[in-house]
């Protein structure tokens, strides 16, 4: 039964059990992805290795999760998705011990292969879980918390092991986010009863037939759309969380300590503009337009950044202004994917369409930093306003396939 067909009301309590347990399972997700590159000052001395080098270990970790994306959404489908949620929790937890003991690059290197697979399974899992698990009525709010969660983790990870490595070592640090991974699987453990979900039915032997069977929803061409979307959304993302501060700098004379505090005021604004998005995605129509007036919204901003008279001290809040604007379409973004989604391949399709983000961050980087090293600020900028353009052409281009598709013959 899925949260589209329930026919009777949902206790508050059961969806709040939900959303909660399957949004600390993704923070930690994002808490993974930021616990090595704040350590890099430290690891490049006691690896003897380049940023480059260091750089390259990010590489590994998001090329493997793109694959891991793709692969673990059968997995959810074939298993269910309480399995594939706690073997990807162990194995971040593994991958962040193994960081702490590892000798040499190399073994890092290897590290960052595991902490990847386990960094892969979270997005079909979750999207799986909120779908199929929480009532209609509440499932923008569900995609609210989601979207909260992950800007938390992404806050938490040098929030801890930055002052645990100045305090202590970066070795104590690392272990530490290990734990972190443990304590939440321990959580998720104890309350495995409300993440029971059996696997995704199998399509009758006619309908397999017909739609190609368990790879039949790669010819819905929304899917792609969907993949395409969250491509360049990684890309609007990796731009403002690395590139785009240090550039606004270099264009209005910014003092280096704002250059923190403008990534700081994106994700906690976006994260507020998130709590209204949910209230926004509770009507599924209007999706498109949501997602539309957020990232046009952010897109001025960001022309008013790289053309505008702004002040040094504007820029910060006009980063949380754009973070805000930006979470305002998180939910409606998570929407337009489950509106595209076949009944029983939710996993599959959450696999394949989140694994775009992956992808965009690792090309993303090249990008933008071919830009920075050649001191073309003000084209980052100008690469950042040209991808929210893209979201929004996608979003709606989204609608257009889908509609094609339903249409009668």
């Amino acid at each position: 039964m899925t949260s589209a067909t329930l026919s009777h009301p949902v206790p508050f309590k059961r969806d709040a059990g939900v959303i909660g347990l399957v949004g600390i399972a993704h923070m930690v997700s994002h808490f993974s992805q930021l616990i090595l590159p704040p350590l890099f000052p430290w690891l490049k001395d006691a690896l003897d290795a380049s940023y480059t080098q260091l750089g390259f270990l990010m590489t590994i970790f998001f090329v493997v999760s793109c694959g891991m994306q793709t692969a673990s959404g059968f997995l959810v489908d074939r298993f269910g998705p309480r399995p594939v949620l706690f073997g990807g929790l162990s194995l971040v937890a593994a991958a962040a011990f193994g960081f702490a003991l590892a000798p040499s690059y190399w073994v890092m290197a290897l590290m960052a292969v595991v902490a990847g697979i386990g960094n892969g399974v979270f997005h079909p899992v979750d999207y799986t879980l909120l779908n199929r698990k929480v009532s209609a009525p509440r499932l923008g709010h569900a995609y609210s918390v989601h979207g909260i969660t992950g800007a938390l983790g992404w806050a938490l990870g040098p929030a801890v092991v930055v002052p645990i490595a100045i305090a202590f070592h970066w070795r104590v640090a690392l272990a530490v986010a290990g734990g972190v991974a443990l304590v939440v699987l321990a959580v998720l453990w104890l309350q495995r009863a409300s993440l029971e979900l059996p696997p995704a039915p199998k399509p009758t032997a006619a309908a397999a037939a017909g739609d190609g069977g368990s790879l039949g929803f790669l010819r819905i061409p929304a899917v792609w759309m969907c993949f395409v979307f969250f491509l360049v959304y990684a890309g609007v993302l990796t731009g403002v969380q690395t590139f785009a501060p240090m550039a606004a700098r270099q264009i209005v004379g910014m003092p280096v300590a704002l250059v923190a505090v403008c990534v700081t005021a994106y994700m906690v604004c976006s994260a507020g503009g998130t709590v209204l998005g949910g209230f926004l995605a509770s009507d599924p129509a209007r999706c498109e337009r949501v997602v539309a007036v957020g990232f046009g919204i952010a897109a001025l901003l960001a022309l008013m950044i790289a053309f505008a008279p702004v002040a040094a001290a504007a820029v910060p809040v006009m980063f949380g202004a754009m973070g805000f604007a930006s979470g305002t379409a998180g939910p409606s973004r998570d929407m337009l994917v489950k509106r595209s989604t076949p009944e029983n391949a939710t996993g599959r399709v959450y696999g394949v369409v989140y694994s775009g983000l992956d992808v965009g961050q690792a090309i993303a980087p090249l990008v933008f930093g071919a830009l920075m090293d050649s001191a073309r600020y003000r084209e980052v900028w100008m690469v950042l306003v040209a991808l929210q353009l893209l979201l929004i052409a996608s979003a709606f281009n989204v609608r257009r396939v889908r509609r094609t598709v339903l249409a009668p013959a």
